[in-house]
């Protein structure tokens, strides 16, 4: 065999061991790609609204938005098309709401903790506009008083350090005097309004404000949470969550 035929043959062995590398290479890449993508599960998808961007990795699923209601308050400011007045008799707290980089991460198929942690401050849940649900408490961890009450607007939200923007009782525009999902706590699990998918009122909920049972969302049954139905301080207002968690929380960043 003569140089040059020498010189293809190692050229033509060279290209193909670098073909095969190529194909082996990008292979992996695209198997690392799947590896880190999964479907949201559809009962995710298809009740959060456009202003919550979704995305899981099989075990979880994570939430962004950027915390603003999608609805008319008093809290959005004067000059905002979603601005109104604040009801009747209700008064504001300093500043309008602004927008926020909410980060909530819960697990798709939740269970019960064996010690249930006590609800906190802040964010324990996002309803499904991407607002932040928080429970029945304020700063200093107190209950919410009387006075606290006057600054909530219809959606039984206001605003707080940071032009937070949250939700601590049901609302106009969450779920009222019905079984209407309102969204997912950090635990995973979800919570409703004040009614069964029956229309009645549950008197079988646990100490942490829920129980076991189907809803429209999950035929087949799952804990989930319900809405007090008790008319917190003869406000007209009933609280979204209260005491602890029934499963282990997730993360929540904001």
């Amino acid at each position: 065999m003569n140089s040059v035929s020498k010189n293809m043959k190692i050229s033509i062995t060279l290209l193909t061991a670098l073909s095969i590398l190529s194909c082996s290479s990008s292979s992996s890449e695209d198997s690392t790609e799947e590896a880190s993508t999964a479907t949201v599960p559809t009962v995710f998808s298809t009740n959060y609204k456009a202003g919550v961007t979704l995305s899981s990795d099989g075990t979880s699923v994570t939430m962004k938005s950027n915390g603003t209601p999608d609805h008319v308050t008093p809290y959005w400011g004067v000059g905002n098309s979603l601005y109104e007045e604040q009801t009747e008799g209700q008064t504001l707290t300093p500043g309008s709401l602004q927008s926020q980089v909410f980060v909530m991460t819960i697990p798709i198929n939740p269970a019960a903790a064996t010690t249930k942690e006590a609800t906190s401050l802040g964010p324990i849940g996002m309803a499904l506009n991407g607002v932040a649900i928080y429970n029945d408490r304020e700063g200093g961890n107190v209950p919410v008083d009387a006075n606290t009450i006057t600054t909530f607007d219809r959606a039984g939200a206001h605003s707080g350090p940071g032009g937070l923007y949250h939700y601590h009782f049901n609302g106009d525009f969450t779920s009222k005097d019905d079984a209407k999902l309102i969204g997912w706590l950090r635990d995973g699990f979800p919570i409703y309004g004040r009614q069964d998918t029956n229309g009645t009122y549950p008197s079988d909920l646990d100490e942490n404000g829920g129980h076991t049972g189907a809803t429209t969302e999950y035929p087949n049954g799952i804990y989930h949470y319900h809405c007090s139905n008790v008319n917190y301080l003869n406000s007209g207002f009933y609280i979204l969550k209260a005491g602890s968690y029934y499963g282990t929380k997730g993360t929540f960043t904001s």
